[in-house]
């Protein structure tokens, strides 16, 4: 049987298939098919955080904000930014050579800068992955055991703590992945197209890789808008079977969720699914607990500058062509990746002597001298009862002419002696340039893979929902005009 609707003007016969379209196509949209238009995430937590301490432990781990602590961070970073620099000058993955024997104990113990509890197949099961910029690959440790992966954290107390191992066979939602599916795949195990996808992947640190097969299962999100609802984004990543080097020392325990450029990134495929825009977003809380969000490309108050391509390359580069410390500029231009896996900020010369030593000539406070094993050159003294200090303001200006205003140029910091002093939180490099996560906080940061640019607006990442969601009324908006093009769509594929 078939409807009819005529008029004077034209006549349009609806079948039962077309009826059937225009029902589902309504239904859609009640569901909530156009949640594309939105982003979605989850929170993220620093390794000092209490919800990541209560869980990897806090036995061994120096103090937060003493000396020791920034010892620590300071040597972590040496690491990571080894890793960098190799990536920067086109290397292959090659192993780094670390300057002590220490490093154990800063992988160990240190680990990731931030971890996020992501939720992945079905019946739904939580890991704790670390969160890398500088790297593309989301994996977990699947299918094997604690000789080739790390299946449980023990704390010098004794107190151990049992990780979840991903399984597909265990997941109603997991498939396969075939050999001709990724450039990832090995074309030496792939026997056929129909072959699983073995992969191997390097990083560039004292031999370290993860390898197993490319699965695809449902990553659970929530979506940040005043409905909260559910998203299962089906996600390729790596079951990985067999790890090496730091990854089996502690510094990704439960798996690693990389945010870089290439194509098997989790940002590029919730893109590729077309479940928002190739773009993310990461916040900074003063207390260690932040958020990221996919899809999220900020809003239009936001400050941008376009990300410096470079081939073969996953790092968010970008360049700056000024900086004001106080009212002392210099149009010094040079180069800096942004990389929320780092601690603190890094510069070389001459942009570092010139920050700091402009800095120190504009602090009234006394230099701090006492303190040999403070990881940074300029600390100034704060008396008992002294309950501020005033410093002359750094700003940045990006290429194209936003201004980056640092919101967190110093940190606070006790010493053995009792004492409290201040510091410039930066230190100096021989060889690279990177803006930490110190001076990301207090910012809502934009990695927008679309447009090729970082942006960046003022939040403190907790009630300021307007730097990380669209306001109510553009998320309406935006339901309101999706809803439409669907009806419009569905009255033509009607006719």
């Amino acid at each position: 049987m078939a409807l009819a609707w005529t008029s004077t003007t034209c006549s349009y016969s609806l079948t039962s298939g077309s009826y059937i379209l225009l029902v589902l196509l309504l239904l859609g949209l009640n569901s909530g098919i156009c949640h594309g238009l939105g982003s979605f995430g989850f929170d993220i937590h620093h390794r000092f955080s209490d919800p990541v301490m209560q869980i990897l432990g806090f036995e061994g781990l120096p103090e937060k904000r003493s000396v020791e602590y920034y010892v620590a961070m300071t040597h972590r970073d040496s690491i990571i930014r080894g890793r960098h620099l190799a990536a920067s000058n086109n290397q292959s993955p090659a192993p780094l050579t670390f300057a002590n024997g220490n490093d154990t104990f800063y992988l160990n113990n240190l680990g990731s800068l931030y971890y996020a509890n992501v939720s992945v197949g079905t019946p739904s099961v939580s890991y704790l992955v670390a969160l890398d910029t500088g790297s593309d690959l989301f994996w977990l440790p699947c299918d094997c055991n604690n000789s080739t992966c790390e299946t449980s954290f023990q704390a010098s107390s004794g107190r151990v703590v049992n990780f979840n191992i991903y399984s597909p066979n265990a997941s109603s939602t997991s498939k396969k992945v075939f050999c001709n599916s990724s450039n990832l795949c090995d074309p030496n195990q792939c026997p056929s197209t129909n072959s699983d996808c073995a992969y191997t992947y390097p990083y560039l640190s004292n031999n370290t890789s993860t390898s197993g097969i490319l699965v695809q299962d449902v990553l659970h999100l929530i979506t940040d808008n005043d409905q909260s609802k559910a998203v299962n984004a089906p996600i390729t990543f790596g079951c990985g079977k067999n790890e090496t080097g730091i990854l089996l020392n502690g510094i990704a325990p439960n798996g690693l969720l990389g945010l870089g450029l290439d194509d098997i990134s989790v940002p590029s495929t919730i893109a590729r699914k077309e479940l928002g825009p190739n773009s993310f977003s990461m916040c900074f809380g003063s207390d260690g607990i932040g958020r990221i969000n996919f899809g999220d490309n900020g809003t239009s108050e936001q400050k941008e500058t376009p990300f410096i391509v470079m081939p073969s390359s996953s790092t968010y580069l970008i360049d700056i062509t000024q900086i004001n410390v106080g009212v002392t500029v210099s149009k010094m231009e040079f180069n800096a990746i942004f990389d929320s896996g780092t601690s603190l900020t890094h510069l070389t010369d001459p942009v570092y002597t010139f920050i700091s030593k402009t800095f120190n000539s504009q602090v009234t406070d006394n230099r701090h001298s006492s303190n040999s094993q403070l990881p940074f050159e300029y600390c100034y003294d704060l008396s008992a009862n002294q309950t501020g200090h005033v410093i002359p303001i750094i700003n940045l200006t990006m290429k194209g002419g936003d201004q980056y205003f640092l919101t967190n140029s110093t940190e606070i910091i006790f010493t053995a002696e009792g004492v409290y002093v201040y510091c410039l939180a930066l230190l100096k490099s021989t060889d690279i340039n990177i803006i930490g996560q110190n001076f990301m906080t207090g910012y809502h940061i934009v990695f927008n893979r679309d447009k090729m640019v970082l942006g960046w607006k003022p939040s403190n990442c907790y009630n300021d929902s307007n730097a990380t969601t669209p306001s109510n009324h553009s998320l309406k908006l935006k339901a309101f005009t999706c809803a439409a093009m669907m009806l419009f769509v569905s009255f033509f594929a009607i006719i």
